[in-house]
């Protein structure tokens, strides 16, 4: 076992541990769980089978795995990007919605008292 092998090895280990802590602490769900043990997983596979990306290039029709490697993760980010951005603004809209149902209500509160 080569260095990289450990150190691939330490890695994807400590990240699938934190991924199950957060599973277990409720932070994420099964789906969210399975997705990144898959992700860590694949982290692994090409760590100790650098080969399989290029199986995956000549089957996107790329030249080097490397560049498949980083177009697909590419895609990937902005797809988690797109994500978050949709689950920040539905947070934003929950929190208007409550600033404003406390504000009328604190209004009404402080007009009744007059």
């Amino acid at each position: 076992m080569t260095t990289i092998h450990i150190v691939i090895t330490a890695f994807v280990l400590f990240a699938m541990s934190r991924t199950f802590l957060r599973l277990r602490e409720g932070e994420i769900n099964k789906a969210q769980f399975v997705f990144w043990f898959v992700v860590w997983s694949l982290v692994a596979v090409v760590g100790y089978w650098p080969g399989v990306t290029q199986t995956l290039a000549d089957f996107l029709g790329i030249d080097r795995g490397i560049d498949s490697v980083v177009y697909v993760s590419i895609v990937i980010l902005f797809y988690l990007v797109y994500r978050a951005y949709v689950k920040i603004e539905h947070l934003e809209q929950d929190i208007t919605k409550v600033v404003r149902e406390e504000a009328i209500s604190e209004f009404s509160s402080k007009n009744a008292k007059d």
